[in-house]
């Protein structure tokens, strides 16, 4: 049985390695991705169609600075969306 937290785990476990292959950086779960300048807008974009890819969920153009702010916050809207 798959605990919410398991789930999380397994989804920021994949974004990270989504996230260091784009951004070529490795990264923690709470490592400010955009503040920190690590993420700007245009591999903001690369990771949000990444996102789409490989879990089926879009995040609203509006939306992408709030939902990149970390790992964890993405891996928290991605699992929101029911799309773990």
């Amino acid at each position: 049985m798959h605990t919410q937290s398991a789930d999380n785990q397994a989804i920021e476990n994949k974004l990270a390695k989504i996230i260091e292959s784009v951004i070529l950086t490795r990264v923690d779960p709470d490592t400010l991705l955009i503040e920190s300048g690590l993420v700007d807008s245009l591999s903001a974009v690369d990771l949000a169609l990444a996102v789409e890819r490989e879990f089926g969920c879009k995040i609203p153009p509006t939306e992408i600075d709030v939902h990149l702010e970390s790992v964890r916050t993405l891996a928290a809207f991605i699992a929101a969306q029911g799309h773990a």
